[in-house]
C-alpha cells in the first residue's frame, strides 16, 4: 500500500468518524470504514482498520472539528 493510499484512508477515515458520540463509537466506525476503503484499494484490510479505528477514536483529541462526545 502507497503512502497516497494511507493518506486517503486516514481522511476517510475521519471523515467518517466525525458524526458519532463518543470515542468508542467513531473508534468502530473508524476502524470498518479504514477496512473497507483499504481492501477496496489493494491494501491490507487489517492495516486500514488499526489506523482508521485509531484515527475515530483519537480525533477529539486531535481537535478535529466536528469530532466531541454527546
Amino acid at each position: 500500500m502507497t503512502i497516497k493510499s494511507y493518506i486517503l484512508v486516514g481522511i476517510a477515515a475521519f471523515g467518517l468518524s466525525g458524526c458519532l458520540a463518543s470515542d468508542a463509537e467513531r473508534g468502530l466506525a473508524g476502524a470498518a470504514g479504514g477496512a473497507v476503503i483499504a481492501g477496496a484499494t489493494g491494501g491490507n484490510a487489517v492495516t486500514g482498520a488499526v489506523i482508521g479505528g485509531a484515527g475515530g477514536y483519537f480525533c477529539r483529541d486531535l481537535n478535529v472539528p466536528g469530532c466531541r462526545n454527546k
